[in-house]
């Protein structure tokens, strides 16, 4: 599968579900959901481990070192296992699509690229970074009904995909190519006939058109429920939405200013967003009010309400002291 592989690599809110979408519309591309095959075998004990396991994960992580140091080739010996297991079901998965490369765009594995890299240090691997300050107001306004607080709670992203990211780019283990969204979309034939070359394959205009039906049949899966299935070519509009989000409120640029001011200059000089130039775009956006806009009520959007409300003081108030309970009649309940 060495040679059969590309792994899209990015940030939630970083574009990679359009990306995607138009790679997945090539005829040599297959896409389809996040398999999320590669986080969790890259934490069983040996490159990394978990914290909280129905077993006991420190005896797990000794006896995983103790058993790679034991093999005839060591950790070469524990990746070609690693290798056997993921390509088999890539391999399955590629081949009822009938198509010559398989696409993987989990997310998470941004946060386990030296691992990833040295399981496949031949594969093709595409990089795609935006704008930290557009991928956090967009993470906040999609997931947490544009509450920042909760968002950065939950997961401060780019804390940690941009020093994840930043590395790989900078170490390059393996072979890739980087883009940046924001050229991506202005220039989405130029960037498609990049990649599209890096990987050895021709340009096919159905990649920019990726609406259409080269991309074939769509596939349920974990990614963008929002934006990406309302278009049908990349679109520019979200360019500039975060600076004109934040400039026009000075709480929520603020809150942004202190999760990149605590990133290294040089991860962001990488991404290609010079901190001394991050929110130059701002300036024509500040004091202007902000436009009215009334997102479509999906059903999506309706759950992520509600989520964000239930979760406020979960663990401190009524419902979170019934649920608390609840869930403690029924592990007894379910106790074999």
């Amino acid at each position: 599968m060495q040679d059969r592989l590309i792994f899209l690599i990015g940030a939630p809110r970083s574009g990679t579900t359009l990306l995607a979408r138009m790679l997945g519309a090539h005829s040599a591309v297959h896409g389809g959901p996040e398999p999320h095959l590669i986080t969790p075998i890259a934490h069983l004990g040996y490159h990394g481990r978990v914290d909280k396991a129905p077993y006991d994960p420190f005896i797990v992580a000794e006896a995983a070192r103790t058993l790679v140091e034991g093999l005839p080739a060591g950790e070469r010996d524990y990746l070609d296992a690693l290798r056997a297991y993921t390509d088999h079901l890539y391999g399955r998965m590629l081949a009822k699509s009938g198509k010559r490369f398989l696409l993987d765009k989990t997310p998470a594995n941004a946060l386990v690229l030296p691992f990833l890299a040295a399981l496949y240090p031949n594969a093709r691997y595409v990089v795609l970074t935006r704008h930290p300050a557009a991928v956090f107001a967009s993470f906040a306004e999609s997931f947490f009904d544009d509450d920042y607080d909760v968002a950065h709670a939950h997961n401060p992203i780019l804390e940690r995909y941009v020093p994840a990211i930043a590395e790989f780019l900078r170490e390059k283990p393996a072979p890739l190519v980087h883009l940046n969204y924001e050229t991506l979309v202005s220039e989405p034939e130029a960037e498609m006939k990049r990649i599209l070359d890096f990987v050895g394959l021709p340009f096919e205009a159905g990649t920019i058109e990726y609406g259409g039906e080269a991309e074939g049949p769509k596939v349920a899966g974990l990614g963008d429920p929002i934006t990406v299935g309302r278009h049908t070519r990349p679109m520019t509009a979200s360019v500039e939405k975060w600076a004109e989000t934040l400039g026009g409120d000075a709480a929520k640029l603020e809150k942004v200013r202190r999760m990149t001011d605590r990133l290294d200059p040089a991860d962001l000089e990488v991404w290609g967003y010079p901190q001394a130039r991050l929110y130059d775009a701002i300036a024509a956006f500040q004091g202007r009010p902000l436009p009215e806009r009334r997102a479509r009520l999906t059903r999506y959007r309706l759950e992520r309400k509600l989520l964000v409300v239930l979760r406020r003081n979960i663990h401190h108030n009524w419902l979170g002291r019934q649920l608390k309970r609840l869930r403690f009649a029924l592990d007894v309940l379910l106790r074999e």
